[in-house]
């Protein structure tokens, strides 16, 4: 065999091409070249690969030469189109749509290849686009958080709804318990069910024809509690959200219902008034707040850059880092400088090993908030860090201000301050000049693949969610 390497698709018209222009049959080159006129049929439709020999009398019936023959490229406009369909076909991307191929025929016309071409490079492109989907995620997220920045990080009309209903379910003050959010549910038509076997990519699935919220039966690790899922899974409906169009919309409508489960779990009123009286005492904690509703460190801190400049004209800002130092949640409107890539995404960022959100996980007490002022080319910042851990690993939570605010905070007597001279690389993401002689050249150092990177997302009607997984799960359910 001497066509390794070679299209046989493209051999085949080649071969074709030459024996046509000789004006032969299949049988009739077959008997001049030694071989059944089937055989040769085979070869010239990419079936077969025919040895050197046999292309090397070929060559010398059709009078041309094997170079000729082996060529890579097609003999004319209608072999490349259809070259390139069959091509097309035996892709993934068509393959996976379940549906039959189309055979070519002489009678098919030049203009019906290329319609249909036309349809498999459209599917290449959403392909390529979906493939590209975390960039555009990145992009995505980067506008959203700015314009949520500008507008304080709220959302008033999404505060009132989440009050109505709040009043609707009977609920007057204190925690919000399961019982008022099961109410809520009823209230629109829903049960909330508790289950064992959630497809993994969801954390809730709503069965609209039976009216059935579907949750696990336990909170999540790293704060994702049966309420604020249960809270989020009715937000939709609220909302009035339908599929989304794209990853914009899917970010938005995301932050949409986080947005409406906190203003349920932490309502406006109520949280307000704690907050403005704990100013006034100059006693203005994370942790007192959490407390007070009974939801987590990073919901009590996140919701903080809802009211706080809104209704306490403080600016702020909020990280959740993990143990490595990236960024996987943030927001800021204090002008902290934070690292950024090309798209001006933060998450995923790593933030300077001088902040306090990265020296929390040095500190040996970690069951208590630690404070630090930090000095930065743009400013001085207070901060106060709790550590965690999840599942996914360790993690902090950091909510800060600029250092005139400082004084409206419990800790600000902390005497911890560091220097961060970031994004200067010389702060703290260059080795310094007696490590870099000890060990440059000297050391080779195996990185840690990320397996997501290899994993694309499940495809379907919502990002990341497997359609499969799910419509079996509400198959086995449904008639309970």
């Amino acid at each position: 065999m001497v066509t390794s390497g070679i299209h046989l698709a493209t051999l085949g018209h080649r071969i074709r091409h030459h024996r046509l222009e000789k004006g032969f049959t299949l049988d009739e080159l077959g008997a001049l070249v030694g071989v059944a006129g089937s055989q040769l049929s085979l070869i010239e439709n990419g079936k077969r690969e025919p040895k050197l020999s046999l292309l090397q009398a070929i060559a010398h019936a059709t009078g041309t030469e094997v170079t000729d023959l082996i060529s890579g490229e097609p003999p004319n406009r209608r072999a490349a189109l259809e070259i390139e369909l069959e091509r097309a076909q035996q892709s993934p991307v068509f393959r996976q749509l379940g549906i039959a191929p189309v055979r070519v025929t002489k009678s098919m016309s030049d203009e019906t290849i290329e319609s249909l071409l036309g349809l498999h490079r459209e599917l290449q492109r959403r392909e390529r686009e979906a493939i590209a989907t975390p960039e555009e995620a990145r992009r995505a997220n980067t506008e959203l958080r700015l314009r949520m920045r500008a507008q304080h990080n709220y959302l008033g009309d999404i505060e009132k709804l989440a009050e109505k209903q709040l009043r609707s379910a009977g609920h007057v003050q204190g925690a919000l318990t399961h019982r008022t959010v099961s109410i809520m549910a009823e209230k629109l038509g829903f049960e909330l069910i508790y289950v064992n076997d959630l497809p993994h990519s969801t954390r809730s699935v709503t069965d609209l024809e039976n009216g059935r919220i579907y949750l696990p039966p336990a909170s999540i690790p790293g704060g994702h509690g049966l309420r604020s899922m249960a809270l989020q899974a009715m937000a939709h409906r609220l909302l009035g959200h339908t599929p989304p169009t794209d990853y914009a919309d899917f970010l938005q409508q995301r932050l949409e219902i986080n947005y409406f489960a906190a203003s349920c779990l932490m309502p406006e009123t109520a949280s307000v008034a704690f907050l403005q009286q704990a100013k006034k005492d100059r006693n203005l904690a994370v942790e007192d707040f959490r407390d007070a509703f009974g939801v987590t460190h990073e919901a009590a801190g996140m919701r903080m850059t809802n009211l706080l400049t809104q209704h306490l004209g403080m600016s702020l800002h909020f990280l959740r880092v993990d143990a490595t130092g990236a960024i996987t949640r943030v927001y800021e409107n204090d002008d902290l400088p934070l690292p950024m890539d090309v798209t001006g995404a933060v998450e995923g960022q790593r933030v300077c090993r001088k902040f306090q959100a990265r020296a929390a996980f040095t500190q040996q007490n970690r069951t208590n908030e630690h404070h630090q002022y930090t000095d930065t080319p743009s400013g001085t910042f207070w901060c106060s860090t709790q550590t965690g851990a999840s599942t996914d690993g360790e993690f902090s939570i950091t909510v800060g201000v600029p250092f005139d605010d400082a004084r409206w905070w419990r800790g600000r007597e902390t005497a911890d301050r560091a220097v961060s001279t970031c994004p200067d690389e010389a702060c703290c993401r260059r080795p310094s000049a007696d490590l870099t002689e000890r060990w440059n050249g000297k050391a080779w150092p195996s990185a840690r693949v990320h397996t997501h990177m290899f994993s694309p997302l499940p495809r379907g009607a919502f990002p990341g969610v497997d359609d499969n997984e799910v419509y079996n799960f509400l198959g086995r359910h449904a008639s309970e």
